[in-house]
């Protein structure tokens, strides 16, 4: 395990403030991510399991930029009724829970508690369950639709579901799950038993130009799924090309932008994605430019949703021909959503280093 000084910091501030804010409630602290792996670089930030028993313990949660590393940092909080999830197997992003390297502990009655979790996953990854629950993940990509015409961002964003869903069915039905960050994904890929073509087909997706292409591409990655995990592909219902859906319209009121309902999302979107995209560019690596900026229109439509925002289509303008354009496209992109939070006087929470954000965490 590789931590900086600044990580180690963070850690004993949140153990701290544990004790002084709402003892007994945290109850483990553990690292997982680059850190862990050892995929650690200069801008790279701290991925933490931070258990707690109580909804007290969210006051630990926090999302900050230190600007003498350029890299934000989410301070996550998990109950363990999200743990009890994650072992259900249901996605493959379950390193958190099966990976983490325990840094603290309550008392070992927790520790318990985590080991049964992980031997349940286990267990599931290496049952016939996993072939059911590899199924079902497939069979939900059916749900996912688009409305031609409506522009190559929106379908590029459908696209990203099914991707993201179509990898949760293959881990599982292999019997595993991802252990590094989106970098390796394809290192981890193919060291499985794969559908015919697939990491063609998804690196097909994420470099069309055109609507076209992704269409077709998407219409034979699924019905490669579809065969791999034994689903019968005849059906026209199952074809990409069929799903015309489209999206359904909120007929909700939104509420007006405020602290209580956007605090902390422009940090979280630098801190998840900001200085994944230039590393992208720099290795040529088109899918991670391409899921990582899906990921922040995720974000920002999430928060649209339900608050009174600018509507964003920022994949529109990715380009698969030029990845240090889209590093200019997501840094616009949460340029202008900063804009969001000075029109309601709300300070990005950001300082000039790890002891300034601890001496403000502390005595929060």
């Amino acid at each position: 395990m590789i931590l900086r000084d600044s990580h180690k910091k963070m850690i004993d501030a949140v153990i701290s403030k544990a004790g002084k804010d709402c003892p007994g409630v945290l109850d483990i602290i553990g690292v997982y991510g680059s850190a862990l792996t050892g995929d650690v670089h200069e801008h790279s930030d701290l991925d933490l399991m931070i258990v707690i028993n109580d909804d007290k313990g969210y006051c630990l949660a926090d999302c900050f930029i230190l600007e003498d590393e350029a890299v934000g940092y989410d301070i996550y909080c998990t109950g363990w009724h999200m743990l009890e999830e994650d072992a259900l197997c249901r996605q493959a992003n379950i390193s958190k829970l099966m990976d983490s390297e325990i840094v603290y502990c309550r008392d070992d009655s927790v520790l318990e508690r985590l080991e049964s979790l992980r031997s349940k996953a286990a267990a599931i990854l290496s049952s016939d369950e996993r072939y059911e629950i590899a199924r079902d993940i497939a069979e939900g990509i059916m749900k996912y639709s688009y409305t031609p015409g409506t522009g190559i961002g929106r379908l590029r964003m459908t696209a990203a579901e099914i991707i993201y869903s179509s990898m949760d069915a293959v881990m599982i039905w292999n019997g595993s799950y991802f252990r590094r960050g989106s970098k390796r994904v394809f290192e981890e890929l193919e060291a499985i038993k794969l559908p015919e073509g697939y990491i063609e087909l998804v690196h097909n997706i994420a470099s069309a130009a055109s609507s076209a292409t992704i269409i077709e591409s998407l219409d034979g990655l699924t019905r490669s799924l579809y065969s791999f995990i034994g689903i019968d592909g005849s059906d026209d219902a199952l074809s990409v090309k069929e799903c015309c859906a489209g999206e359904a319209s909120s007929t909700c009121d939104k509420e007006l932008p405020s602290a209580s309902n956007i605090s902390g999302s422009y940090e979280e979107s630098f801190s998840n994605w900001r200085n994944k995209m230039p590393g992208a560019a720099e290795r040529g690596d088109v899918y991670s430019s391409f899921m990582n900026l899906a990921s922040l229109q995720f974000m920002l439509d999430d928060i649209a949703s339900e608050v009174d925002i600018p509507s964003y289509d920022i994949m529109s303008a990715f380009d698969p021909g030029d990845l240090y354009h889209n590093v200019s496209v997501f840094d616009n992109a949460l340029k202008d959503y900063r804009k969001v939070y000075d029109s309601i006087d709300l300070p990005v929470r950001s300082f000039a280093d790890v002891d300034e954000f601890i001496g403000v965490y502390l005595e929060k």
